[in-house]
């Protein structure tokens, strides 16, 4: 309900405000060739285009040809994140850093051609560094000779409408964790409780399954969100500079030291530490470290006076730790202190729904860093990256892409774009049967997996897969999944 109230507001806003930003228009031109002359009354008409645009919800603001920002309005204060004080006279670059200002300006467009542009999709990064989805329009400005003065732009704040298409497609995303497998939603349910906590978290993960993007999620979403968050990979490092990068030193502590220098605990004070791999560390230092976790305090090396620190620690490794403490690897005192929430990260080949969504973010992040308009893969390549297990993760997943990135320069990637070892791994019934098989072999898994983990209960395997019971009914007899003996609390008879 809440949804449906949401869109139908953002329906009403819609039409209001672009009646208003119509006007809004018609007016430029005006408000161009008065701002020339500077001598209109409070009530004319230029005074009349101003109440429009500080009143209207799209931010607008107009530029020179020096592409210097001439005016801001109260929208475009709002939506960025800055005062027009600060963004008037600066180049617009500057203030707008949108995705589209070095290869693709829109109002550089329009100076260059005369036309205009309508609704055309892009982003900008606001005063807190946040990405935020706009939609942007463009006319030229011009003075009561008809000659070019400068541009007007007018733009939309998008996040809603992009909150209620994730909603609507089954979509979650918390920073750069994405996902629409069940799996995952169970992650993104509790992250918020966890991250409003202090208590150490336990991360644990295959290798390139995003353990550190999970961790900077928490980060993110807790209260220390302004403070620094600080990664340490604890496998990268031998242990004596290990314990140096940690705790720091004091200048003559041994050869080389010649000046202090601040560990990562009190780099990271009132902020997040990462430690990753954390099993690879020796028994040494887990020592130290358990010590650390326990009162919040040590001695940097060479030190004799300890350092208190209020940091929130948040731990990931790729191995069983568990088993290691059976093993002796791994104390079982530090194991106990560190495994206060465990997370579990699924390896990519246990949520393959996700591939194409993850396909989508990769093509949209490698378009944005090399200038370039790819506009996806192609069924065929869809179907291959689908078949593949990803022993490598969500990394491995993207580095294919990144690949394909260097050898296409625009339209779609294609297997010949793929890496040569990576399409002689792919199995010949992929290549033959193409994408339809593929899908078909992963909607069949997808619902068999979900039925185990809801014990075979239908409504609830309907209500975790966001269809209705119907739905899945149909969906079961066309893959050829049989109707399970056991419908979760009773048994049904043949």
């Amino acid at each position: 309900m809440a949804l449906v109230k949401a869109q139908a507001k953002w329906g009403r806003n819609q039409e209001a405000d672009e009646a208003a930003a119509g006007a809004a228009k018609v007016d430029f031109r005006m408000a161009g060739k008065r701002g020339r002359k500077g001598k209109q009354s409070g009530n004319g008409p230029l005074r009349s285009t101003e109440i429009i645009l500080e009143s209207i919800s799209d931010g607008v603001f107009t530029v020179d040809r020096d592409w210097r920002i001439t005016s801001f309005n109260r929208a475009a204060e709002e939506i960025t994140g800055i005062s027009r004080e600060e963004a008037i006279g600066k180049p617009c670059p500057e203030v707008f850093r949108a995705s589209m200002c070095e290869v693709d300006c829109a109002l550089r467009q329009t100076l260059e051609t005369g036309t205009p542009v309508i609704n055309k999709s892009t982003f900008i990064i606001d005063a807190e560094g946040r990405r935020i989805p706009i939609s942007v329009s463009t006319a030229l400005l011009q003075d009561e000779k008809g000659d070019i003065i400068g541009g007007a732009e007018t733009f939309r704040d998008l996040s809603l409408v992009e909150e209620l298409r994730k909603e609507l497609t089954g979509r979650f995303q918390v920073g750069d964790l994405i996902s629409r497998s069940s799996s995952m939603r169970r992650i993104f349910e509790v992250l918020p409780q966890v991250a409003a906590s202090d208590s150490t978290v336990l991360i644990e993960g295959e290798t390139g399954t995003g353990k550190e993007l999970l961790a900077r999620a928490l980060h993110s979403l807790s209260p220390r969100r302004e403070k620094p968050f600080i990664a340490v990979n604890c496998g990268a490092l031998p242990d004596t500079l290990l314990e140096s990068e940690l705790f720091g030193y004091k200048a003559g502590a041994f050869t080389g030291a010649e000046k202090d220098k601040p560990g990562r605990f009190s780099l990271a004070d009132r902020g997040t530490l990462f430690l990753d791999e954390i099993g690879e560390i020796s028994p040494a230092l887990q020592v130290r470290l358990l010590r650390v976790l326990q009162e919040r305090a040590f001695e940097p090396l060479g030190s004799t006076h300890t350092v208190r620190v209020d940091v929130r620690v948040i731990v990931a490794t790729n191995r069983d730790l568990a088993v290691q403490v059976n093993k002796g690897a791994f104390r079982h005192d530090l194991f106990y202190r560190i495994n206060v929430v465990r997370i579990e990260m699924p390896p990519l080949r246990k949520r393959k729904e996700d591939i194409p969504l993850l396909v989508d973010h990769f093509v949209t992040r490698w378009n944005r860093i090399q200038g370039k308009s790819v506009s996806g893969v192609s069924p065929e390549v869809l179907s291959f990256l689908m078949a593949h297990d990803y022993p490598g993760n969500i990394r491995e997943l993207e580095n294919i892409i990144e690949y394909a990135f260097v050898l296409c320069a625009e339209g779609r990637i294609e297997p010949r774009h793929l890496p040569e070892d990576f399409i002689a791994r792919v199995p010949s019934m992929t290549k033959r049967g193409g994408m339809d098989d593929t899908l078909r072999a992963m909607a069949s898994q997808t619902i068999r997996e979900a039925l185990r983990r809801n014990r075979n209960n239908r409504l609830a395997t309907a209500r975790e897969l966001g269809i209705h019971k119907s739905t899945l009914f149909r969906k079961m007899k066309a893959l050829g999944i049989p109707l399970p003996e056991e419908n979760g609390r009773s048994r049904r008879s043949r």
